[in-house]
């Protein structure tokens, strides 16, 4: 992918390095709750409880967040599982970054003005171990996600060598697929696609919910794959991209992460789709460039 020398976007914020203030550096506040809470033990005193809130008060941490022993689950958008193991991402990467960004910009922003909008470009956060949104505290482990409570995207960029490493899907134009996941989402928030799911799941069994949420997901996919598809057309793609992109979707599919984790898959616990699905609506917004045919609510995905 050749990005280097390109607009770089002015909307993202390196929080890396300032982990809520905490004494233990990046890896965050860690406090001991007899035990490990959520497995059992002592429990808190009066004075290890009224510390607590003095700390959440100060930082603006949930309470439930350190008094649980756990992280909060966003409910987001991301679905991957990454390591805590982090470096200083290079300014490099940062770089790297600010250019995918600001490429996204461009293509919906004509997208958008191609049918009588404006778009509003989110903010993408840099982050290091721990981090607190607009839906909720999240730790690394929660990976990318996109939170539609402040139109921004959250990234610990240690998550690329997580992508290469651990889910062997090496590349740029692969880590750009990530970014171009979640900026899809954005779009869905700012269409209604978002707000529509968030408010109708509340009334949905848990089968339901994860069923609509591939349809969320899948369509995100395809939204990556219409800019990937400007992208192209720019002169910017390097033989091999598309691959890349195509074999981090596989590599993230519900299907083959339970099989690596657990050896054998539940699909009615998927929530983002299988490997086929994830690479065949990237491609299908690939090939076409038109967000209308990323219609995932429609018919069989």
């Amino acid at each position: 992918m050749e990005w280097k020398g390109r607009r770089q976007s002015d909307n993202v914020e390196d929080q890396r390095g300032a982990s809520m203030g905490s004494p233990m550096g990046r890896g965050g506040f860690r406090i001991p709750i007899g035990g490990g809470g959520r497995r059992g033990g002592g429990g808190l005193s009066i004075g290890g409880i009224i510390v607590i809130l003095i700390i959440c008060w100060i930082t603006g941490i949930n309470p439930l967040t350190l008094l649980s022993g756990g992280d909060v689950d966003l409910g987001g958008s991301s679905g991957y599982q990454q390591s805590t193991n982090r470096a200083p991402a290079s300014d490099e990467t940062t770089a790297f970054v600010r250019t995918v960004l600001a490429e996204t910009e461009d293509t919906w922003h004509g997208i958008f003005q191609a049918n009588g909008q404006r778009y509003q470009e989110p903010t993408l956060v840099l982050f290091s171990g721990q981090v607190n949104s607009a839906c909720g505290f999240a730790s690394s482990a929660t990976g990318p996600f996109y939170c539609p409570g402040d139109h921004k995207l959250y990234l610990d960029t240690d998550f690329f060598h997580e992508l290469e490493q651990r889910f062997d899907a090496a590349g740029d134009f692969a880590q750009a697929y990530v970014i171009a996941h979640e900026v899809g989402h954005h779009v869905q928030n700012l269409t209604g696609v978002l707000p529509r799911f968030n408010q109708a799941r509340q009334r949905m069994s848990e089968t339901d919910a994860n069923r609509m949420s591939i349809r969320v997901e899948l369509q995100a996919d395809c939204y990556a794959g219409v800019w990937g598809k400007f992208t192209d057309q720019k002169g910017i793609l390097e033989r091999g991209d598309l691959e890349e992109a195509l074999n981090a979707a596989q590599q993230i599919g519900d299907d083959t992460l339970q099989k690596r984790s657990q050896g054998y898959v539940v699909p009615e616990s998927f929530n983002h789709g299988t490997s086929a699905q994830r690479m065949r609506w990237f491609k299908r917004g690939f090939d076409t460039g038109d967000m209308k045919a990323c219609d995932t609510f429609s018919g069989n995905v």
